[in-house]
């Protein structure tokens, strides 16, 4: 089984991909906790909305990398956010259309491997600044529209369960429970 988390930042993903870790449940799942800190960690590059070509084939191929996991695992992101924030930085003229393409065929590749998404809906969740992720709060307002997109498009809601997780963390677990 692929379960991942997906939405903007600062939206309780980490948090609750903590908590499912670390209940017994998820013992013998496979708990990928990084993908954009990672790459910007180990590959010395720019992320969120300074990030360009080369940080979002990095991140990209970690998805990649991520969706073909043996054994059932949960992905603190998937294929979706990649597309999502590829698109962003695509208008903004800071990724080239053969990225752009790129993360689109990755994304159609992808996406039907996920069995579950939990988009962790940003409106009841503040921005909290750790020093790594973006405060800005108009890049955050684009990403979330894209994601809202993306997730009311047909071809996703044809192709993935996709459950909206609301509330405090322990809402957003009992959520995730019953959908287990």
């Amino acid at each position: 089984m692929l379960i991942s988390f997906t939405g903007a930042q600062s939206s309780g993903k980490s948090t609750l991909l903590q908590e499912c870790c670390n209940k017994v449940r998820f013992r013998k799942y496979h708990c990928v906790k990084e993908v954009t800190r990672k790459v910007a960690r180990e590959r010395n590059v720019n992320i969120n909305e300074a990030g360009g070509d080369i940080t979002q084939l990095f991140i990209l191929n970690e998805h990649l990398h991520n969706h073909h996991i043996k054994g059932s695992a949960l992905l603190d992101r998937c294929i979706m956010d990649g597309l999502v924030y590829t698109q962003y930085l695509h208008e903004k003229g800071d990724v080239s259309d053969w990225v752009l393409e790129y993360a689109e065929r990755l994304y159609n590749m992808l996406l039907p491997k996920l069995n579950i998404i939990f988009y962790t809906d940003p409106r009841d969740v503040p921005i909290i600044d750790d020093g790594q992720r973006s405060v800005n709060h108009e890049f955050r307002d684009n990403i979330i529209h894209k994601f809202e997109h993306l997730i009311d498009s047909k071809f996703v809601t044809d192709n993935v369960n996709i459950v909206r997780l609301i509330g405090d963390v322990n809402q957003r677990m009992d959520t995730i429970l019953k959908t287990l």
